[in-house]
């Protein structure tokens, strides 16, 4: 929105010339591909995180470790027995308890079945948060907020 007010506010001064409207589309361009989000979608026995260009997809069922990184944005990295990988944002798991639900409980399985050698601690950190979320849903709903 900014982008294309700064775009008409150099066009209706006259000093927009080929090269500032080149950049102008390549600021856009650029804004779009960093801010696309992430779809993430999920079945039995596995999690996939599609991009603008390139779909992850991990086996759950059978989980090797689950790490969440804290830098600028939280991520949960995901890493399964045959190297997949799938990174994605945890607050995807507090929005869509559907999700977290499958990725629960196949962690569970991948834990009973040995795979899950690290992780459980983060995905511990996950269900408070989806826990907590849940429960103040419920109370805002209720009006007892």
């Amino acid at each position: 929105m900014l982008l294309g007010l700064l775009f008409l506010i150099d066009w209706g001064t006259g000093d927009l010339s080929w090269w500032r409207g080149a950049l102008w589309v390549t600021l856009a361009l650029l804004l779009f591909v960093v801010l696309f989000p992430a779809r993430v979608s999920a079945g039995e026995g596995w999690l996939a995180s599609r991009r603008l260009l390139r779909t992850r997809r991990v086996r759950t069922d059978v989980l090797m470790s689950v790490r969440c990184l804290d830098g600028v944005s939280r991520r949960l990295v995901l890493r399964d027995a045959f190297g997949d990988r799938v990174e994605l944002d945890p607050q995807v798991l507090v929005n869509n308890p559907g999700l977290w639900f499958r990725l629960d409980e196949d962690a569970r399985r991948a834990s009973e079945a040995g795979f899950l050698m690290c992780g459980t601690t983060a995905l511990r950190r996950v269900a408070e948060r989806v826990d907590r979320e849940t429960a103040l849903s419920v109370f805002r709903a209720s009006g007892l907020e």
